[in-house]
């Protein structure tokens, strides 16, 4: 009788399992595998060690920038997006009306693609005159003459931050959107009736403790996002950008797998960001866990 039931949960979980199994961990094996060779798509790989990740490392200027930048847009984009998903869907909640116009504000620039929305956000960051932002400093008399965005390595981190954070509201923005409706009015009037008075306090000891699944959620679904900016950084900054400014970690695994054909090195680059990814995953897990976990 055991048998049978354990046999038909492992029949629920085999299409699971058979998915991850195709595109998670085999993928993960093959790259790890591959990282330790020298290949280049045509010729028969060849074995090399700890090679890749000794040039990536101790060689690789480049992947040393790439590493830097990427920890710099985690570290910005990450956290702001995160909060800033967090605050504008509890803030709806707290709308009597216009919840529905809002939240479709909020959510639709993840719908678009990357260089769809880096494409709007030039014209605001255009380094003449008739840029939006240019225009309205020059207007105020901030600025005397127009400030190259994008071509600018001081500015041009900041303008892919913005535009990262305003497009990470998407699925994190969703999940807490869902996760805050769903908590039970009844238990702010208990507390209102207990002596709660401000919305900060019940958003501490109400609201938060029970969207810790939701939290865990969002907080890895930023990290991702975080770690795997590509696409916007490569259309407002081109390829490569100006001194490096932009390149990130992807933009590296990019160059050397389908401009370069080194299949090999980029797969030591991707490892190092699976490691990385899976790390700050971890801490994500142990930060937001229940209690009963």
């Amino acid at each position: 009788m055991e048998t049978r039931k354990s046999l038909t949960g492992y029949l629920f979980m085999a299409p699971f399992l058979v998915l991850f199994i195709t595109f998670t961990l085999i993928p993960i094996a093959v790259a790890m595998g591959l990282s330790l060779t020298n290949y280049n798509l045509i010729q028969v790989p060849e074995f090399v060690g700890l090679t890749n990740y000794m040039n990536l490392i101790l060689e690789d200027d480049v992947f040393l920038k790439s590493l830097s930048n990427t920890l710099v847009f985690a570290i910005l984009t990450g956290p702001l997006g995160y909060m800033a998903s967090f605050i504008m869907a509890w803030l709806i909640t707290l709308m009597k009306k216009g919840k529905g116009a809002f939240s479709l504000a909020f959510y639709a620039p993840s719908l678009t693609s990357g260089v769809a929305m880096s494409t709007i956000w030039l014209i605001i960051f255009s380094g003449d005159r008739n840029g939006y932002l240019n225009n309205f400093l020059m207007d105020l008399g901030l600025i005397v003459e127009p400030i190259l965005w994008t071509k600018d390595a001081t500015y041009l981190k900041w303008v892919i931050v913005i535009i990262s954070v305003w497009m990470s509201m998407g699925t994190g923005f969703l999940v807490f959107l869902a996760g805050l409706q769903n908590i039970d009015p009844a238990l702010y009037e208990a507390a209102k009736v207990d002596g709660m008075k401000s919305k900060f306090q019940e958003l501490r000891y109400i609201t938060l403790p029970l969207m810790k699944p939701q939290l865990l959620f969002g907080a890895v679904n930023s990290v991702v996002g975080a770690f795997a900016i590509f696409d916007v950084a490569t259309s407002v900054a081109g390829m490569p950008s100006p001194n490096y400014a932009a390149h990130t970690i992807v933009a590296h695994l990019y160059d050397y797998a389908f401009i370069r054909m080194n299949m090999g090195y980029a797969s030591g680059v991707a490892m190092i960001l699976f490691i990385m990814t899976f790390v700050v995953g971890r801490i994500c897990f142990y930060v937001f866990r229940s209690e009963e976990d």
